[in-house]
């Protein structure tokens, strides 16, 4: 069942349930963010409406700039600006920032502590038609091994636009920060009373009794076919618990802990390579701490391809029936 606690959108199973795109909630987080405090500040790379960051520029034309087709000048221009008390908002595709100017994060914001907050818009498989060569598969990885540097992944437009506002103020954190977002709409999931804070994480589907067999971890867009899973695994007899872990660094190592010591078996689920994402970072944490079996889905060392987003994430293997076959193969294992 959902977990009452959390007050979920009660129409997520409903085939009407609304679909917003989660780069919408992050235009709408960082116009909020702006109206709270005249510090924030945004840049763009040429792709402003396609982050949704036109929505900023449109309310605050005197503190928006146009970088253009140059990501490693936009970070370069933010971090001077956040040297000088300012907190800028950077925005590009997720391919080009962090894929095409990883360096110069890490040596003028990340290397230096400056708050400067990433937007990679257009992440993972789901891009679809733009092909491969747009689909960032490898950006978690990129971002979560650079010291200071926090990394956000929300499950749906609602929590993106709580994230922005998170990261935003100076009170919550002082780090640099990479959100990371998705094109297509997905399912709205979470409502604006959906508790949310950065490092922490919540079980969004738990059993009506008893504990559960398997849990899954999750993060980013692939959250609904994930409940969609659980709810069709509960049918058929099988206990389930699923994370929402959207606060990829810092990461809420107790619950993770937590869970793995009910359940003994964990799934993770990410829309990124297997290799260096959520689900490896998941793994350290329990190699340290609590040594569990893990089964990983995600794109197994492969590039994308054109497609529909759809067509994509089934043929990659991060549908709702992958997710369910791997918690079928983990009640095989034994512990």
């Amino acid at each position: 069942m959902l977990n009452p606690k959390l007050k979920l959108n009660p129409k997520i199973f409903n085939e009407d349930v609304e679909q917003v795109p989660i780069r919408k909630g992050f235009g709408q987080g960082l116009v909020e963010a702006g109206k709270m405090d005249s510090n924030v500040v945004g840049l763009s790379a040429d792709l402003t409406e396609s982050t949704q960051m036109n929505l900023f520029a449109d309310k605050f034309p005197e503190r928006f700039i146009q970088v253009g087709v140059a990501e490693q000048n936009l970070v370069t221009v933010a971090s001077g600006m956040a040297a000088m008390g300012k907190i800028p908002f950077c925005s590009s595709y997720a391919m080009f920032s962090p894929g095409r100017n990883w360096e110069q994060i890490r040596t003028t914001i990340s290397y230096n502590d400056q708050k400067v907050v990433m937007a990679g818009s257009h992440s993972g498989v789901s891009v679809g038609p733009d092909g491969g060569s747009h689909q960032a598969l490898e950006d978690i990885a990129l971002m979560r091994v650079m010291p200071n540097m926090d990394v956000i992944s929300p499950c749906d437009a609602i929590e993106a636009k709580k994230a922005t506002l998170a990261v935003a103020q100076k009170g919550k954190t002082n780090k640099p920060a990479y959100l990371r977002l998705v094109r297509e709409k997905t399912p709205i999931i979470t409502t604006e009373e959906t508790p949310f804070a950065l490092g922490k994480a919540e079980i969004y589907w738990m059993p009506d009794v008893g504990l559960a067999q398997v849990g899954i971890i999750v993060t980013g867009g692939l959250m609904h076919r994930t409940l969609l899973a659980a709810k069709e695994l509960e049918a058929e007899g099988i206990k389930i618990k699923v994370m929402n872990l959207s606060s990829i660094k810092p990461m809420d190592n107790d619950a993770v802990i937590a869970l793995a010591k009910e359940c003994k078996k964990i799934v993770t689920v990410e829309e990124h390579q297997i290799v260096g994402g959520m689900g490896s970072a998941v793994a350290e944490v329990l190699a340290a701490h609590y040594p569990t079996m893990i089964e990983f889905v995600g794109v197994q060392d492969k590039f994308g391809q054109s497609g529909t987003p759809n067509e994509l994430i089934e043929y990659y293997g991060m549908g709702k029936n992958s997710i369910k076959e791997a918690v079928r193969k983990m009640l095989k294992r034994k512990i």
